[in-house]
């Protein structure tokens, strides 16, 4: 391709492989993408990564940032963000001891495609909330 075609849209990466048809309920569940997906789909893990993105902070503070969550449900996904290499917690020996959670290097290269996809979601936001206003069951 020479340099004046410049304007060739390239292919999303998502696009580039084909996908297996029907996608075996397997190979899904395995799938490392998948994986991921379902971590930035749940309810509470982005908040956190977007919290601990800005500066660390302590369980508490976490719990009193996020309006409904319960203790539980911090700690379980505290736990799987740590788990998963996205989430330091660092125990400090003070009495009583403090906890300090942050991300890590690879917890904070997820605020990049984190905040791309942030981004399209405010800039098409008017865009979907008029599909859904043309559904008939909406």
């Amino acid at each position: 391709m020479s340099g004046t075609h410049t304007d060739v849209p390239s292919v999303p990466s998502v696009l580039a492989h084909e996908l297996p048809r029907p996608v075996p309920a397997d190979e899904f569940a395995t799938c490392p993408v998948s994986d991921v997906f379902r971590r930035v789909g749940d309810k509470w893990s982005m908040l956190l990564v977007i919290l601990l993105g800005h500066r660390p902070h302590r369980y508490n503070e976490l719990h009193r940032s996020i309006e409904g969550i319960s203790q539980r449900m911090l700690t379980r996904t505290l736990r799987t963000l740590e788990t998963d290499g996205l989430v330091r917690r660092e125990v400090h020996p003070t009495v009583p001891p403090s906890v300090e959670y942050s991300l890590t290097p690879l917890g904070g290269t997820l605020l990049e495609p984190l905040s791309t996809l942030a981004d399209w979601a405010v800039r098409h936001e008017a865009d979907i909330n008029e599909a859904r206003s043309r559904r008939p069951d909406a």
